[in-house]
């Protein structure tokens, strides 16, 4: 996709961090040595002693965003700034994320990258509901789940208001591709590659041998309904959670937008894989 010059930088910062702050002093230079000015969210900015602006005013008065933390930071400044439309860069403090590839340390030598446009911006696919009349996106997954440790949950669910299963277990998983190398993958669905457009429902411990993961086009609208008298939770990228009711049922379909993240263009999606999964190691 084309790029227009990233000027401004709006940070985010990793929530309870304090101690990040010789960090963000750090990028913050960064960024202005190279001709891009900074500002801070507010929450971040009153963790760290400094002044900032609230999400909605940041997001209008920048030209693109920062998360300074690791993949869970970066997911919700995603869903968070999700109207704006803004790209996001990830910027991880330590090992390497699935989603955040550049650390603190290997900022420096991407500067001269982003402030000469030389990097991508992948479009990654985000899905979208109304549980309880309220919005929702979620950048990874919907998890719907049994709200306590015992007995199961029961799922109908539909594909275009026509039945295509019942689902009973612990829960089911609704993935984005980007998704799919978290809980999905622990649960036994497939590794898709993020920037395909494609749901990933997979049943988490169905009480049936037959119940597989199954993977959807993305112009097909997913209905659930809680079948279970005790009701059931929705999960959403593992950070907001709302209780569903017995025959309470709602729609999931995919995002009118999408998730822009800029990555190096040295990144490489299946080393990550690699070095994260630790596939082709001898063991």
């Amino acid at each position: 996709m084309s790029k227009t010059a990233l000027k401004i930088a709006g940070i985010v910062l990793k929530p309870n961090s304090p101690h990040i702050k010789g960090d963000f002093l750090a990028i913050k230079k960064m960024f202005e040595d190279n001709g891009i000015s900074v500002i801070l969210e507010k929450n971040s900015a009153d963790m760290i002693g400094e002044s900032g602006f609230e999400l909605d005013e940041l997001s209008s008065n920048c030209d693109f965003l920062v998360s300074l933390g690791g993949d869970g930071t970066l997911i919700s400044l995603v869903r968070r700034s999700f109207k704006y439309n803004l790209p996001i860069l990830g910027v991880h403090l330590g090992t390497l994320g699935f989603l955040t590839d550049i650390t603190v340390d290997e900022l420096s030598g991407f500067m001269s990258e982003l402030r000469d446009n030389n990097f991508s911006i992948d479009q990654r696919m985000m899905i979208s509901s109304n549980i309880k009349e309220i919005s929702i996106v979620a950048f990874n997954d919907i998890v719907i789940t049994r709200k306590d440790l015992t007995g199961m949950v029961s799922i109908e669910a539909k594909i275009n208001g026509k039945v295509f299963n019942n689902y009973y277990g612990d829960g089911l998983i609704i993935s984005t591709p980007t998704g799919s190398t978290g809980y999905n993958l622990s649960c036994g669905g497939p590794v898709v590659y993020p920037l395909t457009d494609a749901f990933i429902v997979t049943p988490i411990s169905a009480h049936s041998l037959t119940q597989r993961p199954l993977v959807l086009p993305v112009d097909f609208e997913i209905e659930l309904c809680i079948k279970e008298s005790k009701g059931a939770v929705a999960i959403i990228d593992g950070q907001d959670i709302y209780e569903l009711d017995h025959n309470e049922s709602f729609k999931i379909k995919i995002a009118q937008n999408k998730a822009k993240l800029i990555h190096s263009l040295r990144r490489s999606y299946f080393d990550v894989l690699s070095e994260k999964l630790k596939w082709g190691e001898n063991r």
